[in-house]
């Protein structure tokens, strides 16, 4: 499988994580990551429960909480450099429970690769605004560096619009998330099909290591 990967973003939502996240399911995503830094864990969890609902014919992950995706039942965790390190929430989840993993240059994507990771999101590869942390964009060049050292599938997350997210995607990407694109407009699933359809030209073919 090649095309969107869903990561909802509550603060920039005009319908809403549940509506959003109904939406990417119905435009064919096949992966959704729940991302809510903020918020009291009781809340999360129940939020989490709802999505994992809708997500139960799908890949749910949940953002850095192992916590949320052992309550919750998802399928794995999408891990930062800051949080647990992939050994630890290997041991914490399990051998089947899929691990992604943020890097920002190649020696990080090396190291996630040799501890373990199932995927790795290379980020920011354009300058983005949903996240403060990001750092400064990395542009395709790292992509493609990245796609020749490690065999993993790679997610290209930040900045990415319809205009260079072909780019990305002839640099490697397998997946790609364009969160500002799709979640500030009204309805997320037509724009949703449009990054989808992007991904029907090619059968590269790396993601579906982990799906």
């Amino acid at each position: 499988m090649r095309g969107y990967y869903f990561i909802t973003e509550a603060a920039l939502s005009r319908a809403g994580n549940l509506s959003d996240v109904a939406a990417a399911v119905a435009a064919g995503v096949r992966v959704v990551q729940y991302r809510q830094k903020q918020g009291l864990t009781f809340d999360l969890v129940a939020e989490a429960r709802q999505l994992r609902q809708l997500c139960r014919h799908i890949r749910f992950l949940v953002n850095d909480r192992v916590d949320l995706v052992l309550e919750v039942g998802a399928d794995g965790v999408h891990l930062g450099q800051e949080d647990l390190p992939c050994p630890e929430a290997r041991k914490m989840l399990g051998p089947e429970k899929i691990i992604g993993v943020t890097v920002h240059n190649v020696a990080e994507a090396l190291a996630a690769q040799a501890a373990g990771a199932d995927y790795l999101g290379v980020s920011p590869i354009f300058a983005t605004s949903t996240k403060g942390d990001a750092g400064a964009p990395a542009g395709v060049a790292l992509l493609a560096e990245i796609r020749r050292r490690v065999n993993l599938p790679l997610v290209a997350i930040g900045g990415i619009t319809l205009a260079n997210a072909p780019a990305v995607i002839e640099a490697g990407a397998d997946a790609m998330c364009a969160i500002v694109a799709v979640v500030t407009k009204p309805d997320a699933r037509p724009e949703i099909e449009k990054f989808q359809g992007l991904f029907r030209q090619d059968n590269h073919n790396n993601f579906e290591k982990f799906l």
